[in-house]
């Protein structure tokens, strides 16, 4: 079986998980959607992923039900059927196994993410620094949709370079969003999934080369779940950015993602919020 085919499979099943959350997502289930026996399709998924089928359906449901916990009014017991779990009491379990507090008290925060910086108020009032970032490119998949749910695309784009064998090359990962959400529908908001490569590394046929060009960033450092990015981007646009003075360019923002989400507890999750700003001789930009 050629290497690009092992590639199609686990394309196929990490984008089944995520648009199918409440399915059975079971081993035998996915080595369905893979067509590859349940034996071989177990080994072969660990494999390219790092991951068992099991442990990436749990992180993938629960970071799903933090976004609706906190972007949606939905009933727990609502949350919980849409995120696969048989009911409240299993959900609640699963979700404080991996989040370390319960659905409640992570929607009644408000704004989830370190819990100790929530308290001391940092979120309201985001901290950045300008810094001149070189001209970045970018080894990446488009994602058309909820910014919330680009993680499938990045799933894709796992899948290429383990498939590939490309990762010796990577140099992080970012994702670039192109579309305000405040005025596109969320059905139409664009952004691209990628992994930060050099400019003499040959793009895989699969991927798209996405550049981000070079000048004066704002740069805001978030810790915390994934699902607390939104509060803190409306924080740096809201109240950190005017307030200096500095106007944002036309080019689109992104995230640089500073550790993995298989490896570290989502509240060490280490995040680069990034605006584009215009260049501005008066404050010593090139």
């Amino acid at each position: 079986m050629a290497l690009i085919d092992y590639e199609a499979r686990l394309r196929r099943v990490v984008q089944h998980i995520h648009d199918n959350p409440a399915a059975d997502l079971s081993l035998d289930a996915l080595a369905d959607v893979a067509a590859m026996s349940r034996f071989h399709w177990h080994r072969v998924f660990f494999a390219m992923t790092g991951e068992t089928c099991a442990q990436a359906v749990r992180r993938i449901r629960a970071h799903r039900a933090a976004h609706w916990l906190v972007q949606t009014d939905w009933p727990v017991n609502v949350i919980a059927a849409r995120s696969g779990h048989r009911n409240a009491q299993s959900f609640s379990r699963s979700f404080r196994a991996h989040f370390g507090v319960t659905p409640a008290v992570f929607r009644s925060a408000g704004v989830p993410g370190d819990f100790e910086l929530l308290q001391k108020g940092d979120l309201t009032m985001a901290e950045f620094e300008i810094r001149s970032l070189k001209e970045t490119r970018l080894a990446a998949l488009p994602h058309i949709g909820a910014y919330t749910e680009i993680g499938a695309a990045f799933q894709q784009v796992a899948a290429v370079f383990t498939a590939r064998g490309l990762w010796s090359e990577a140099r992080g990962m970012v994702g670039v969003y192109h579309s305000d959400p405040s005025s596109v529908p969320e059905t139409d908001l664009r952004s691209h999934a990628g992994v930060i490569v050099g400019m003499d590394v040959d793009m895989p046929d699969a991927l798209e080369d996405v550049r981000l060009p070079a000048g004066p960033h704002a740069v805001s450092t978030y810790t915390g779940p994934y699902a607390g990015l939104p509060a803190a981007w409306d924080a740096l646009y809201g109240r950190a950015l005017p307030a200096s003075g500095r106007m944002p360019s036309d080019l689109p923002s992104f995230e640089i993602y500073l550790n993995d989400p298989t490896e570290v507890p989502p509240e060490a999750l280490v995040t680069e919020i990034c605006v584009p700003l215009v260049s501005d001789p008066q404050h010593g930009d090139q």
